[in-house]
């Protein structure tokens, strides 16, 4: 009878751990599968770019179009090379400018910082080179007396230059082009500029536009003036002036002439060397 009770009091304890397992077992088969946590894959990234304003991705395209100041300074930096490679030599004018010759002159460029050249025969911008050489002694006295007048006036146009001399000097008459100057029958060329001591300077404009006037009005007399008086005190011989401009200067040194109402005629004494 005692192994009995053992026995079954032994079952009873086994019975019930089952009970507690298929419990447990029970209640996870009623709650369903576990949710499960969606993954999370750690990276590194770069931030992307903020976008760039259209006005900033033009300034800073290699191919966009240069600002106007930019544009400006690179003109003046041509210019500048352009006068940087004047080949200055000593310059000799022989004889007289009505019938004379240079030697060892020097040919001014086209254009410069403050002076661009005109064509009188051809009537427009840029003289051909074949006219434009002269002594280096006038040659410099253009060129300080054009930056002298653009620091005076900065909102004046450069200084127009026309005709020098030609390379050796000698005739300059109409067998080499018949001047267009308004101020004239335009049928001659020129009687002087034969040994690099003239230059014809046209009047600047009132419109400010680079061309030689086409009429006494067009001339702004005030920028013309000076221009007198700077190579009269520059020491000219003579200047030259049209008797419509109503330009003054010294007696004997700036004189009314025929055929110069639209440019001034800048002439130096020979030099003592």
């Amino acid at each position: 009878m005692t192994l009995l009770r053992g026995a079954l009091a032994a079952l009873a304890i086994l019975a019930t751990g089952l009970a507690g397992i298929m419990f447990v077992t029970s209640g996870r088969a009623d709650s369903g599968p576990e949710p499960q946590l969606p993954a999370i894959a750690y990276t590194t990234t770069t931030p992307a770019p903020s976008p760039v304003p259209s006005a900033a991705r033009k300034r800073s395209s290699p191919t966009a179009k240069p600002s106007a100041a930019l544009a400006a300074e690179r003109r003046r930096a041509k210019l500048r090379r352009l006068e940087s490679m004047i080949r200055w030599r000593t310059s000799t004018a022989h004889g007289t400018p009505n019938a004379g010759s240079l030697s060892g002159g020097v040919r001014l460029p086209r254009e410069g910082v403050h002076f661009f050249t005109w064509d009188p025969v051809l009537w427009k911008r840029l003289n051909r080179s074949a006219r434009l050489h002269t002594t280096d002694r006038l040659a410099r006295l253009i060129l300080r007396v054009a930056r002298e007048h653009a620091r005076e006036h900065p909102g004046a146009p450069r200084i127009a230059v026309g005709d020098l001399s030609r390379k050796g000097g000698g005739s300059f008459d109409a067998s080499h082009g018949v001047l267009g100057e308004f101020g004239g029958p335009g049928t001659l060329g020129h009687v002087s500029h034969q040994n690099g001591l003239d230059a014809d300077i046209y009047y600047p404009r009132r419109d400010r536009l680079e061309r030689a006037p086409g009429s006494l009005r067009q001339i702004d007399r005030k920028l013309a003036q000076d221009l007198v008086d700077r190579f009269v005190a520059a020491g000219a011989q003579f200047v030259f002036v049209g008797p419509g401009t109503g330009l003054t200067g010294p007696a004997g040194i700036v004189q009314p002439t025929p055929r110069h109402d639209d440019h001034l005629h800048v002439r130096l004494a020979p030099s003592a060397r």
